[in-house]
């Protein structure tokens, strides 16, 4: 592995360097979260850890693997003549750490939907994982054989996902108080840039070379060839041009994508205290009958229980 920095195009130099310091600091934010989140007598056991910053952990150091050795999967680029650039190990890790990401939602997500008893975000969450295992399905499949549409149709199912849950949240703010109502309507309006990127840039990029790509007649790889491709070709290119319509993508995913997924394990501090974060109903007038405040605190309180 050689830097070879003469040969590197400036823009490509910068890119890379931020991407490396932007992984750094999502590391030292995962670490801060392990030290601040566990428990005492989980202090010696990582793996005693709450689920939710274990999968953050494993998104947010497979995103880091693949910050640091950047590649281009059907087009084979890469920035280091390396074996970890190897497209077959880039595509397993990334694999991976979707899916741990993808976990993520459904978990929080879920938890929300018991906690507000919203039957719409309880079934969105329990449709996350499996969207999201057929996403990476077409990944491979645009991976080893070169064929684009498998890229728009993974990047449309995540789309497709992040509508859902974004219906999903947007109800959930009002059933909500405090720092949880505000982290869900950040988090619906974030999901609605992401929509709006993955609509009008991301997409339309795979569709567009799937399009010269057919327009060529070039033939696409079986799947023996194209495993072996995978597996033993990487082209390692520092000029600007392969990598003009990967920066746009790559800066926002190993950055803003996975600041959320460090957010999603930071919600492990609040997730058993969903009920006392639901927002009380509207008092009613003394007119209409409406039970005084001490018999209120006993019914809040075993509601709370019930819920827990």
């Amino acid at each position: 592995m050689s830097f070879a920095w003469s040969k590197w195009s400036k823009p490509i130099a910068v890119w890379w360097i931020f991407l490396v310091l932007v992984s750094a600091a999502n590391v030292l934010l995962l670490v801060w979260l392990f030290v601040n989140l566990r428990a005492p007598q989980e202090d010696h056991d990582v793996l005693a850890a709450p689920p939710l910053l274990l999968l953050a952990a494993a998104y947010v150091l497979g995103c880091a693997f693949r910050s640091v050795l950047p590649r281009a999967d059907v087009q084979r680029i890469c920035l280091f003549d390396t074996f970890l650039s190897s497209i077959l190990i880039g595509r397993s890790v990334a694999t991976v750490a979707e899916l741990c990401f993808a976990a993520q939602w459904a978990i929080v997500l879920g938890a929300l939907a018991n906690a507000a008893d919203s039957d719409l975000a309880r079934a969105v969450a329990q449709a996350i994982l499996p969207v999201i295992v057929l996403a990476e399905c077409c990944s491979w499949y645009a991976v080893i054989t070169t064929d684009s549409i498998g890229n728009v149709i993974e990047n449309s199912l995540w789309t497709i996902t992040f509508v859902l849950v974004g219906l999903a949240l947007a109800p959930l703010a009002s059933r909500f108080s405090g720092i949880v109502q505000l982290g869900i309507a950040a988090t619906v309006v974030g999901i609605g840039g992401y929509i709006v990127f993955m609509m009008t840039v991301d997409v339309p990029m795979y569709a567009a070379r799937w399009r010269a790509e057919t327009a060529s007649g070039r033939p696409l790889l079986g799947l023996v060839s194209g495993l072996r491709d995978l597996a033993t070709r990487w082209v390692v290119r520092h000029d600007l041009t392969p990598w003009r319509h990967e920066i746009p993508w790559m800066s926002l995913y190993f950055s803003v994508a996975v600041w959320s997924g460090l957010v999603l394990g930071g919600f492990a501090s609040v997730k058993d205290e969903l009920p006392l974060y639901r927002a009380q109903a509207t008092p009613v007038p003394a007119s209409m009958g409406a039970p005084s405040a001490p018999l209120l605190a006993p019914a809040a309180r075993a509601g709370a229980v019930a819920v827990q």
